[in-house]
């Protein structure tokens, strides 16, 4: 029997929420950064560390929470994964040394890295018959949980009194009511039994793993890279004054392209059209990046957040319409394994190359060259698999 109307809007109002959450405390660090700099004392190599710790433990314990929602549950494991991150969160606030908040940053990291694999499950067991919208609908809340504390620093942080420790606290807090909203308001309630899974480590031979980590791995090394490397690019061709609009830009953009897959989703979910087209439309932002144009440089940046949106939204849902649902889990924590690895390695690569030929443009080579794996495993894929 189908979930009434008002139950369906009570599931697609807590994932969206959910989904603010899994990016909420990582975007409210870099409006009060150079405060954190100067109050600490980081170092250029302690700033670099500390943006890399959310990609590197999303990597490593997506597993483990795959583990834990074989245990208790995916219901379950997002409202502990919440908790956990609103904890690390909030005990950044009372960091001393860059040791602690490297620790809290660790533990934050480690709650949202739960939250990623239980969500699609969670889809699953909410919204079987509309996955592809209800992921479209997490994604959505996961961009504004982008958008949100940046935006609302310039009102937070001078009502706090310019205090970046209080800030992170308070950025803490809408994770707990979000857990607490889950846990209270749940469909069918408290006392539904938790949905547990017999299986809870990745099948690493499974082909379709693979292909969809390697294609999340496309649009997350995208961001991440952007983000990364643009103002160095930008600085080194002498256009300093285009850093903020261009990062602006790139992260703007793909909202529209999350309000369009609101409407899409479902017809979109099992096409291998749109991931081509998301990835040829990043591959142009690239080019009109790299042109050293003014505003060809902020359109590409714009193309890139937008491939980056579709991919990511596209990808996200395919776990849990290829597998069975006893897999859901387990394939999606291999799926961000592989995805933010790659994320990871190929930001080391490009700086890598950077370094090498003294060229920052030459940092997206690697960029580019992986986004061709969107293309190439999108073309391979089997979408014809399980059917929800």
């Amino acid at each position: 029997m189908s979930a009434t109307p008002s139950l369906s809007f009570r599931a697609l109002a807590l994932l969206w929420l959910a989904g603010n959450g899994l990016r909420l405390p990582m975007l409210a660090v870099p409006p009060i950064l150079a405060l954190i700099i100067v109050d600490l004392k980081l170092s250029g190599t302690e700033v670099g560390i500390l943006n890399a710790i959310p990609a590197c433990l999303f990597a490593l314990v997506s597993v483990p929470g795959s583990a834990l929602i074989a245990r208790v549950g995916a219901v379950p494991a997002l409202i502990i994964g919440l908790l956990t991150a609103a904890a690390g969160s909030a005990l950044r606030g009372f960091a001393s040394t860059s040791m602690t908040l490297f620790a809290a940053t660790i533990v934050m990291s480690a709650g949202i890295a739960v939250m990623q694999p239980a969500l699609p499950p969670t889809v699953r067991q909410w919204q079987p018959q509309r996955i592809g919208f209800a992921t479209a609908v997490y994604t959505n809340g996961l961009l504004c949980g982008e958008i949100f504390p940046v935006v609302l620093a310039a009102i937070v942080l001078p009502v706090l009194g310019g205090n970046w420790r209080a800030s992170l606290i308070v950025w803490s807090i809408p994770l707990a009511l979000v857990a607490l909203a889950i846990f209270v308001f749940q469909p069918g309630g408290k006392s539904v039994a938790p949905v547990r899974h017999h299986l809870w480590m990745p099948d690493w031979r499974a082909p379709e793993l693979w292909q969809v980590g390697l294609t999340l791995g496309g649009a997350n090394q995208l961001y991440f890279c952007a983000n990364a490397f643009l103002p160095g690019y930008l600085l080194q061709a002498g256009r300093t004054d285009l850093i903020g609009l261009t990062l602006s830009v790139l992260n703007a953009a793909q909202l529209p392209a999350s309000f369009i897959l609101l409407a899409m989703a479902s017809r979109w979910e099992r096409k291998r059209w749109p991931l081509l087209v998301a990835t040829v439309f990043g591959l142009f932002g690239i080019a009109g990046v790299l042109s050293g144009s003014g505003p060809w440089i902020v359109v590409g940046a714009g193309l890139m957040g937008f491939a980056c949106a579709v991919i990511l939204t596209l990808s996200l849902a395919l776990p849990a319409l290829l597998v069975p649902p006893d897999d859901v889990p387990r394939m999606s924590a291999g799926v961000f394994t592989i995805g933010y690895s790659m994320a990871v390695l190929t930001s080391i690569i490009g700086g890598i190359v950077w370094d090498i030929s003294g060229n920052a443009a030459f940092a997206f080579a690697p960029v580019a060259a992986v986004s061709l794996f969107v293309i190439f495993f999108g073309l391979r894929m089997n979408f014809s698999r399980h059917q929800a």
